[in-house]
């Protein structure tokens, strides 16, 4: 779409006449060859260029194209290989030794080694929750030459393959050692990875474009390509991301073919798409999103429980369905923390949920929990396709009940990540309440799943603080068998919701759209969409 502003009449027309008098008194030139550019329009727009700084999905959607990483998950969510070519694993299992893959190299030119492993881990290790349990039980991290490291466990922790494989955010991407010597509680500078594409920083303009370009030394593995893992090969020459912050626009542009691939239409406009030839519409069956209500356990009311389980007696988790996804095929009532139709499926504990609304029940909670009329400041987010519309749900919710005053504070998402890291009060730039979600792909699991970790100041955003449930969720880690993992989840659940780490409102689905007149080879995969594979026509 050209959103330009229409020249004057007086100006357009003698330049269209000096146009044709140049066209007739110039030879033509040979027509250059076009870059193969694939335009893509993501969920949210790039602002951070750092993958460990934040959990935001964006922000690891930029970092699949331009890192690599140890183990990926393929189509079918199980891990393999990606930069590592081969392991070890001891008798005990506690040692792992891996050797990394001939020809790895960053965008500089310089050779990926184990320094670079090692430190990006480490970095890693201090942001993801993940990261941090895998951490606990590591009693070594060391080279033993360029391309060899050994990673020695305190115990026979059993996840750790599982959890450098992660596809949610944040993913272990290795880094060079230059910036994963970066204080991880501060963003980095230099984007300069060994993946399949290069940032181009000069052509980034933040709230309008990302461009990468294919890194032409990348040597993929030999494997075909499958989800995140096999051969990451690129067929195009750029990607460029071009952000659209109006759902409808975005639609347009598709319908229109000024993009090629749309990842998260609204769902209002999906007939629309479906009936649209040479648009195609895909969804991974484990493509579901969940919705978080996420509250601050640092401050009043929510540092005392009481307040919080007050909500469960006030938030309605339909309206949030009805509202983000109204088309029937796309719902699923869920009050599993684990997601539905999933292995880990429980709802124990959920019942105060469950229930009719009961407002004089939460204003009790509310009073008993020290409550006495005091502002609660909501970040809401003003251009997020799901986010904006549940923050409007939700303040709804809130001021139904009627004896709440709320102090609702509109910004765009880039601003919610920023301000959702301030420890301080409300009144001195902190907030009480934001409104996130997260992937059933890494709600699934306990260990990957960062909103429901309750570890006080390792935890997510919100500081839940549980030692008890974080012993129930570290045993669910060492279980011996699927059958056990289920019961732990079970008492995981019963004491999620007698604690409420946060509040989960439903589960939906949403394809991806992209033009399949000119696209094939289009990996589906949720939560990052992977852009090699793709051959444009």
């Amino acid at each position: 779409m050209d959103s330009r502003p229409t020249r004057p009449r007086s100006w357009f027309a003698p330049a269209a006449a000096l146009g044709a008098i140049l066209a007739l008194t110039t030879p033509a030139a040979a027509p250059a060859q076009q870059p193969k550019t694939l335009r893509v329009t993501m969920h949210a727009d790039v602002r951070t260029l750092d993958p460990f700084w934040t959990t935001q999905t964006i922000a690891g959607i930029h970092g699949l194209m331009v890192y690599d990483t140890l183990f990926s998950s393929d189509i079918n969510l199980k891990p393999q290989p990606q930069m590592v070519e081969s392991w070890s694993v001891s008798d005990d299992r506690k040692v792992y030794t891996f050797t990394l893959r001939d020809g790895l190299k960053f965008h500089d030119g310089s050779p990926v080694t184990t320094k670079d492993v090692i430190a990006s881990m480490q970095r890693w290790g201090k942001r993801d929750g993940a990261g941090k349990t895998l951490f606990g039980y590591t009693a070594s991290l060391n080279a033993k030459d360029d391309k060899t490291f050994v990673w020695t466990l305190t115990e026979a922790y059993g996840l750790l393959i599982d959890t450098l494989a992660k596809s949610g955010t944040s993913v272990p991407f290795i880094m060079r050692e230059k910036e994963a010597m970066v204080d991880p509680f501060q963003q980095i500078q230099e984007v300069v990875g060994s993946g399949p594409f290069a940032f181009k920083r000069d052509e980034w303009v933040p709230g309008s474009k990302t461009v990468y370009t294919k890194f032409k030394d990348y040597v993929p593995r030999k494997e075909p390509a499958s989800g995140h893992a096999g051969g990451k090969v690129v067929k195009v020459d750029r990607v460029e991301y071009v952000w659209m912050s109006d759902p409808q626009t975005a639609q347009s542009a598709l319908v229109n073919g000024e993009i090629d691939f749309l990842e998260n239409p609204q769902p209002d406009f999906l007939p629309i798409l479906e009936g649209t030839p040479g648009i195609k519409l895909e969804t991974h069956p484990a493509m579901g999103t969940m919705g978080i209500i996420q509250m601050n356990h640092l401050h009043p009311p929510f540092n005392n429980v009481k307040a919080r389980q007050a909500l469960l007696h006030i938030i309605s988790n339909a309206d949030y369905l009805n509202t983000i996804a109204a088309d029937k095929k796309l719902q699923k009532l869920c009050f599993s923390y684990f997601g539905c139709a999933v292995d880990m499926e429980t709802d124990a504990g959920s019942e105060p949920y469950k229930a009719a609304k009961d407002y004089k029940k939460a204003e009790q909670l509310f009073k008993e929990a020290g409550y006495n009329g005091e502002p609660i400041t909501i970040l809401q987010a003003t251009d997020h396709q799901y986010i904006t519309p549940a923050g409007l749900v939700l303040a709804q919710q809130l001021r139904k009940a009627g004896f709440l005053k709320l102090d609702v504070q509109s910004m765009d998402w880039g601003s919610v990540v920023s301000r959702r890291a301030k420890k301080e009060p409300p009144a001195q730039g902190g907030w009480n309440i934001f409104i996130t979600g997260t992937t059933v792909l890494n709600s699934a699991s306990p260990m990957t799943h960062t909103s429901l970790a309750m570890g006080c100041e390792k935890a997510w955003f919100g500081w839940p603080c549980d030692p008890k449930f974080e012993e129930i969720r570290t045993s669910w880690a060492f279980a011996p068998d699927l059958a056990k993992r289920k019961q732990i989840a079970v008492e995981i659940s019963k004491r999620a919701y007698e604690q409420i780490p946060y509040i989960s409102f439903a589960q939906w689905t949403n394809p991806v759209a992209y033009r399949s007149d000119r696209l094939s080879g289009v990996i589906t995969m949720p939560s990052l969409p992977p852009m090699w594979n793709i051959e444009k026509k």
